[in-house]
């Protein structure tokens, strides 16, 4: 009866644990509510273009606006501002789009190596989108006059030297005032996400003149992506060499500004896939500036670069950089700036504390997709060399397991010697456990070795957007996405979408029955309540693994059959620990019947 009562109460546990998981996560980790913009601009952006109130809507992974009417609004008014004209296209491998004349403004782009969806004829995924509109994202650099001089401005029309921004022929915009300063600003694009723009003035005046240059990224937080416990969405930067995650939109909001300690290596916004950061250039003895995050108006973010101000003789320039990354934050690619000189780009991927662990994973299996060409059939071939690696320490683990088989008969006469003196009790096993070289706890090293590699990959699949889109084999289009089929739908033949913690897929039944095959073969030394709590451990992960990435589920999958093969050869070559397996099992079954026949059937009542 007690038996049976321990295995009710685990079965509602579990239950609850199923039904608990989705809505615990939604409790804990609630996602802001997007507030209506006021219509306040930044220092040199265009006044009275913040976006129109934003409905409440939680962001997704990928980011992006999601209300219908937002998404509707963004391609009327992005239309109409990139038909307005006053523009300069800017078309290179890594990015397409225009620089706005009106204020120079960096603000639309569009990555021409990523799309938004799995449709071939989607359209690429938007970056920056014009101010005043839903999707509000853009870069700006100029200056501040200092003392009555007259500096550009947000309705300032530049002046340009080329029609057409390419990684060969860079476009400079330029403006004078009416006392002889010359502004200018050189925009240079490269293969992939890097704009440099170099500032300059001039003084053909009479008199030296003073000016506080700036540089600023402004974006909504209504296109964020979803900002999680383990995973950083939001305002992000590295500060004298290190990289804070510490600060999301509702500090930033709650604080109203944001000025972290130290000098700025570079600042911006993070989403899980996207960075759009500015990178103070600072050799040659550049001014190193400072940085903060502002929350201008209640759904309107900026990223400042702040310098001090500039004093220009008559006849001479003054000049500095700063490079804008705005782009995917492709491992390889950020890497390479790092050896430019972005200090610390690459850890804009929130890696975490184990990246010691997770960058060789990733590039191993970045290694196996560019010799297969399919991530995951990567994804097997990493399981089969980690679990290669392994396979001595999984040796070691059953032949331990054997040797404790063979001690548990002195085992037993130590118990039943001692069992009232438990001190003495552990003192003679242990003694016994020394003398036979047996280590109990070997048997556990392999379990805490694969959770770093399980954590790793989870990670890798999660963070790194060389993983977004991929496909494997039939129905598994993007291994970064959850299985899209689902048992309670009958895979979609039925209109309706299950709850996640229902929506059991293919790969998650899978996982159950390899989980479930495992769990046969292992020896069974444990009462029997606990045989049914842990036969109906493989259905309960089945249930807790189902919304994760399809990639991660093939990983363990695959570690499942390779474990199921690994045990089935080493109980060919340890005989006596399978009849010993069995044994047991016979003793357990007794023991279960023994219990049931001394348990009193309760009378029948009318």
């Amino acid at each position: 009866m007690e038996n049976q009562r321990n295995v009710i109460l685990a079965m509602v546990l579990m239950a609850l644990m199923l039904v608990g998981w989705d809505l615990g996560m939604k409790y804990y980790y609630p996602q802001p509510a997007k507030s209506a913009a006021t219509g306040a601009a930044a220092p040199g952006a265009p006044a009275g273009t913040a976006p129109a109130p934003a409905p409440t809507m939680k962001p997704t992974r990928e980011g992006g606006l999601q209300a219908p009417a937002d998404v509707a609004l963004e391609k009327q008014d992005l239309a109409q501002a990139l038909a307005a004209g006053n523009r300069i296209p800017v078309d290179a491998p890594g990015l397409k789009g225009s620089i706005n004349l009106l204020g120079g403004l960096v603000d639309d782009l569009t990555l021409a190596r990523h799309r938004e969806t799995l449709d071939k004829n989607s359209p690429p995924v938007r970056l920056f989108s014009p101010a005043g509109t839903p999707a509000q994202h853009y870069a700006q650099v100029g200056w501040i006059g200092q003392n009555g001089v007259a500096a550009p401005g947000p309705d300032t029309l530049w002046q340009a030297d080329g029609a057409k921004l390419t990684p060969a022929t860079p476009i400079t915009l330029r403006w004078t005032n009416p006392t002889g300063q010359t502004f200018a600003i050189r925009y240079a694009v490269d293969e992939n996400y890097m704009i440099t723009l170099t500032q300059s003035v001039s003084n053909a005046g009479g008199a030296p003149v003073t000016v506080k240059p700036f540089a600023l990224v402004n974006r909504t937080d209504r296109t964020a992506s979803l900002d999680t416990w383990n995973v950083h969405s939001g305002p992000i930067a590295a500060f004298d060499g290190a990289v804070t995650f510490e600060n999301n939109y509702s500090d930033v909001k709650t604080a109203g500004t944001v000025s972290p300690a130290g000098s700025a290596n570079w600042i911006g916004f993070t989403d899980i896939y996207w960075l759009s950061a500015l990178i103070p250039d600072t050799s040659n003895g550049a001014v190193q500036p400072k940085g903060d995050f502002r929350n201008v108006s209640p759904d309107i973010f900026r990223a400042d670069l702040i310098y001090p101000v500039t004093a220009i003789a008559p006849g001479q320039t003054t000049t500095q950089t700063v490079h804008l990354f705005a782009g995917a934050k492709e491992n390889n690619v950020l890497e390479a700036y790092e050896k430019q000189g972005a200090t610390n780009l690459s850890l804009s991927i929130d890696w975490g504390w184990f990246r010691w662990f997770e960058k060789p994973i990733f590039w191993l299996l970045d290694s196996l997709f560019r010799a297969v060409h399919n991530f995951g059939l990567a994804i097997i071939l990493l399981t089969l060399i980690v679990r290669g690696m392994m396979f001595p320490v999984a040796q070691r683990q059953f032949a331990s397991m054997a040797a404790m088989r063979a001690i548990q008969p002195k085992l037993k006469v130590i118990q039943e010697r001692f069992k009232d003196d438990k001190q003495k009790q552990q003192q003679e096993i242990m003694a016994l456990y020394k003398a036979e070289g047996v280590n109990p706890l070997a048997g556990c090293l392999p379990i805490f070795l694969q959770i770093p590699v399980f954590f790793a990959l989870y990670k890798v699949l999660v963070l790194t957007i060389e993983m977004r889109h991929q496909p494997f084999f039939g129905w598994i289009k993007d291994l970064s996405a959850p299985d899209p089929l689902h048992v309670l739908n009958l895979f979609g033949l039925l209109p309706f979408t299950p709850p996640s913690f229902l929506a059991i897929g293919v790969l998650a039944i899978l996982l159950g029955i390899t989980m479930w095959a495992q769990f046969k073969l292992q020896p069974a030394a444990m009462d029997p309540a606990q045989q049914q709590v842990m036969s109906l451990m493989p259905w309960m992960m089945m249930f807790v693994m189902a919304p994760f990435a399809a990639g991660l589920l093939i990983y363990w999958i695959t570690s499942n059959l390779l474990t199921i093969a690994q045990q089935k050869y080493l109980y060919s070559r340890h005989p006596q620990l399978k009849a010993q397996a069995s044994k047991d099992q016979l003793d357990i079954d007794r023991v279960a019947l023994r219990e049931q026949k001394s348990t009193p059937s309760k009378p029948k009542t009318r």
